[in-house]
């Protein structure tokens, strides 16, 4: 593959597909980058499959299938990906998203070109990912059916999480020591087991802040026994008055956040100082989460249609100006991110 077409594939097309994820992959270390980067392009060809709605679900997740037995190396990839962005492609309104699916041929050829064990591990991920919204679209109904399915138990949320981002701070884990041998003096499977919860924390916050979106379209990632408790009923979710109503639920599911994070702030300041990029990679995404549900907690219309609670651009600024500061001191570190989740946790409370 020529250099400039993996130059674009690693770079503006990554960069225009990713949003923020993007910032975070500058920062990482050189020899990160190409592996996570591809990752996340497989993982986001996948994700747009899954949620293009206009096609229906069964055909979806043949073409999820056959994206994923291509990424494993078990199928013939070229007749895969043809199927892929010929049925796909030319639904996409959003350009980035339709040239990814086109370029997902030579995507693919950047495989062979990493290492064994960087190959394996981005083929681990993809596949792990593509679980999940596989588990999206066995699940739940047809978005336009007007039904609504949730889950039924905390262990399938939980099992949820793990596919579709406590992977990710596994991967995310294994590249660090695999590309920065000494870096991570903590005992392997302990900073794997915190990784993992690092990306549930991220999720569940996913979950609760897009709540609303998610109902809309027959989702409810809320467990059903969470709601008995309560007796509130899923289709309750979307009657008016359901925020106030279900507050409990969601405070229950922050609190569960918060414990995610705590574990997400011990794997942060288990990096040494002198990795700054690293720690920089984990600080933003804690921060931007624990500020998300700060605004969730406070939120009286959480479940209302628009109403969804997201951090400005602004403040995203104003994470990034005061993360140059802290991420060289650990005290600095824990005396922010703890604040910040003392600042939820009363406020869930209240």
């Amino acid at each position: 593959m020529p250099n400039t077409t993996r130059a674009f594939l690693l770079g503006p097309l990554l960069k225009g597909v990713s949003r923020s994820f993007y910032l975070t992959l500058r920062v990482l270390p050189p020899g990160m980058r190409d592996p996570i980067g591809l990752a996340y392009l497989l993982a986001r060809a996948a994700d747009t499959i899954a949620d293009t709605s206009i096609v229906p679900p069964a055909e979806r997740l043949a073409l999820l299938l056959s994206l994923r037995a291509a990424v494993s190396g078990t199928s013939d990839e070229r007749e895969q990906l043809q199927r892929v962005a010929g049925q796909v492609a030319a639904q996409q309104t959003q350009s980035d998203e339709k040239v990814l699916l086109e370029s997902l041929e030579p995507a693919l050829a950047i495989l062979p070109q990493l290492s064994d064990d960087d190959r394996r591990a981005v083929r681990e991920i993809v596949t792990t990912l593509t679980e999940g919204m596989e588990f999206d679209l066995r699940t739940f109904p047809d978005e336009q059916s007007g039904r609504l399915v949730a889950l039924r138990v905390w262990d399938e949320l939980d099992r949820y999480t793990y596919m579709v981002a406590g992977c990710v701070g596994e991967f995310w884990t294994k590249m660090t020591y695999a590309h920065l041998p000494g870096t991570l003096t903590e005992a392997p499977q302990v900073m794997v087991d915190r990784g993992v919860r690092f990306g549930k924390a991220l999720q569940l916050t996913n979950v609760l802040r897009d709540c609303s979106k998610d109902l809309r379209i027959g989702r409810c990632y809320l467990p059903s026994t969470l709601l008995d408790r309560f007796d509130i009923a899923p289709r309750d979710l979307l009657e008016p008055g359901a925020s106030l109503r279900a507050q409990p639920v969601m405070r229950e599911l922050v609190g569960k956040a918060l414990e995610h994070y705590r574990a997400a702030l011990d794997y942060t300041t288990a990096i040494p100082v002198r990795a700054v990029r690293l720690r920089l990679a984990c600080v933003w995404p804690i921060v931007i989460g624990l500020e998300t549900l700060e605004l969730l907690v406070a939120n009286p219309a959480w479940l209302e249609p628009g109403r969804a609670s997201k951090i400005t651009r602004g403040d995203v600024y104003r994470i990034l100006a005061r993360s140059i500061p802290s991420v060289m001191s650990n005290a600095l570190l824990r005396g922010w991110m703890q604040q910040l989740i003392e600042r939820v946790d009363r406020q869930r409370r209240l």
